[in-house]
């Protein structure tokens, strides 16, 4: 930044910086000596330590509103228990007073425009369950720009906000709309947003500096900035009856090199995208050269068309006959507004709220795995009482052909059966209500000189020694890349194998007395099916069958390759946990490194003795 702000000549002051969540990585508390945004960055150099920061900027004919909020953790927890940015309602209710201070005056003309790490999905709520979004909506805000989803995962995502606003029974219902823009990252994609506003509409271009290295003047690439008509596919509606009155094309150029020519072309998108119009832009200010160039024009006739029929397009040409042409993009001139195109990523990362889905595909897990255990030990416990388990078994198993057995039959057995290892059972209980209730393992959460502390399924619990700080429920909803994989990927197939190695040994023993009652033939059949030389006659032979894939052990093979998947996958897992919490605390924690591969192995042993002896008799 200081080799910005050299090459800029730029004032310090008109730089802000806000923390976003790599910056509190194993942070203890502000001031800590690990607290690097505190001693390094442009905000605590000029003694800006608040979690807001706020800008105005007074024009003779509108004012512009900039405010930059923090909201990072307070205690700063190691990655990966560090995803969410975190609100509370003191800082909610600051933020709505900064940016309300301007609407006292009603003849002022105001845009508003908010800058964070965190996008909206990755916003936890207050203590008391506000958000950001409505009050945003409250207060007309135009634009959010964030970042923190690094463009290798995702690359100028956007999100319109539509907030329903309360109003009277006699009035209609006020909507409100702003926009959530995210960028990627400058760290290793060197993206930089370049924003604009012009009449109170928000517009931005982004840039991508592919050099690593200080680029110098030569280096910056020609940049072209339309600000009106603005793009009709991020428009906002808050000031979309000002393009109405309008009748100017609007651009700012940038760029090392003198500008010779500046064109803006219009083409009909529903003709096969021919040219309708072309027009020279002058620049306003013609002794610098730019960056502002406007040009006069009808905009009659393009009233009336659909949002994205018309495209605009502007070329540039500089001193050395290079040509820089900006991309055509749709527009209209009376405030519609064209559809985005979706994607499955955008819609996955924005418009999901992932601290409520993760609230529900957490309990959604426990609740299946308490379904799993308590279900079929109440139908097997109802059952055994008037002994019908067993004659229902058996009669539809060995009486019943595959095909016709009922379609019940096979999930409602699996169940069963796969409960009445009382051994086993009892220790899947056991360890799940040890995850509801205890620490699933512990860990150096802040630092690695720090305390060691506890996590569980409701969060961190950190307290410090030197400090009298102790926090609890800390990391919530960030342990979410904890503990969704390991109910999901680990307890939940764990369970589901051992159920699987319990009814694959009940199998066995169905299809072996299954065979034992089909042999016993009556004496004069098996004489008839002899010759009188004592050898099997060619009918004999095709009663015998070939054994099946659970008498030769197949299956259970299959199921010994899942169990050292699983097993891999939570060995994986846990090197995770050790790389960013520390090997010992880690390794020593039961419930975490311990619990599953010792039930896997617990279940493989118990039902492998029997009938690996029992198969070998076969």
């Amino acid at each position: 930044m200081d080799a910005v702000i050299r090459g800029s000549g730029m004032d310090k002051k008109s730089f802000f910086d806000i923390r976003g969540n790599h910056d509190k990585y194993g942070v203890p508390y502000v001031g800590d000596k690990l607290d690097f945004f505190s001693n390094y960055s442009i905000s605590s150099e000029l003694n800006r330590l608040g979690t807001i920061q706020s800008v105005s900027l007074v024009g003779r004919d509108w004012k512009y509103i900039f405010l930059g909020i923090d909201d990072s953790m307070d205690i700063g927890l190691r990655g990966p228990s560090n995803l969410f940015g975190h609100v509370t309602d003191e800082r909610i209710e600051t933020v709505e007073s900064e940016l309300e201070y301007w609407d006292r005056d009603p003849d002022a003309q105001v845009t508003k425009v908010v800058f964070g790490h965190f996008p909206m999905s990755f916003t936890a709520s207050s203590e008391m369950g506000k958000r950001y979004e409505s009050m945003f909506g409250r207060q007309s805000v135009s634009a959010y720009l964030c970042g923190h989803l690094h463009a290798k995962f995702s690359k100028h995502l956007w999100k319109l906000h539509s907030i329903e606003l309360p109003s009277d029974s006699k009035q209609p219902k006020k909507l409100q709309q702003f926009w959530e823009w995210e960028l990627g990252d400058w760290k290793e994609s060197r993206l930089m947003r370049i924003l604009g506003i012009d009449g109170g509409q928000v517009s931005f271009v982004d840039i991508e500096l592919l050099a690593r290295h200080e680029p110098k003047q030569d280096d910056f690439q020609t940049t072209i900035l339309i600000t009106h008509p603005i793009d009709s596919r991020s428009m906002n509606r808050i000031n979309s009856d000002c393009c109405i009155l309008r009748k100017d094309i609007s651009v700012l150029v940038f760029s090392s090199k003198p500008i010779i020519n500046v064109t803006a072309k219009v083409f009909d998108s529903s003709k096969d995208f021919m040219l309708v119009e072309e027009l020279q832009l002058h620049a306003t200010s013609p002794a610098d050269n730019g960056p502002l160039f406007r040009a006069k024009w009808d905009t009659g006739k393009y009233m009336d068309a659909s949002a994205s029929r018309f495209r605009l397009q502007v070329l540039v040409f500089d001193h050395y006959g290079k040509e820089t042409a900006s991309s055509p993009r749709p527009f209209s001139v009376d405030g519609k507004l064209a559809r985005l195109p979706m994607t499955w990523l955008a819609y996955l990362v924005l418009h999901i709220r992932w601290e409520t889905l993760y609230s529900v595909l957490l309990w959604s897990n426990a609740a299946f795995l308490i379904v799993l255990l308590l279900l079929p030990k109440l139908l097997n416990h109802f059952m055994a009482r008037n002994a019908s388990y067993q004659k229902w078994a058996m009669s539809v198993s060995v009486s019943l052909p595959i095909g016709q057995r009922r379609y019940f039959f096979w999930p409602l057995w699996f169940l069963i059966e796969g409960s009445r290892d009382t051994k086993l059972w009892w220790a899947m209980v056991l360890y799940l209500f040890y995850l509801f209730r205890f620490p699933w393992f512990f860990g150096r959460a802040t630092s690695e000189n720090g305390p060691i502390t506890s996590m569980s399924m409701n969060g961190w619990t950190v307290q410090f020694a030197d400090i009298p700080i102790r926090k609890d429920g800390l990391g919530t909803p960030d342990i979410i890349g904890i503990t969704l994989p390991f109910m999901y990927l680990i307890v939940s197939p764990s369970f589901l194998l051992i159920y699987c190695l319990v009814v694959e040994r009940s199998a066995f023993f169905m299809h072996s007395n299954r065979k034992s009652s089909c042999s016993k033939e009556p004496i004069s059949s098996k004489m008839d099916s002899e010759h009188t030389d004592g050898t099997p006659s060619k009918s004999s032979k095709s009663i015998n069958t070939p054994p099946c894939r659970i008498c030769k052990g197949w299956t259970r093979t299959v199921l010994l390759l899942v169990c050292f998947v699983v097993a891999y996958m939570h060995f994986r897992q846990c090197s995770y946990l050790m790389a960013s919490y520390g090997v010992g605390p880690v390794a020593l924690s039961p419930g975490l490194s311990w619990a599953p591969p010792l039930l896997l192995a617990a279940s493989v042993y118990s039902t492998q003795s029997s009938s690996k002896s029992n198969r070998a008799e076969t």
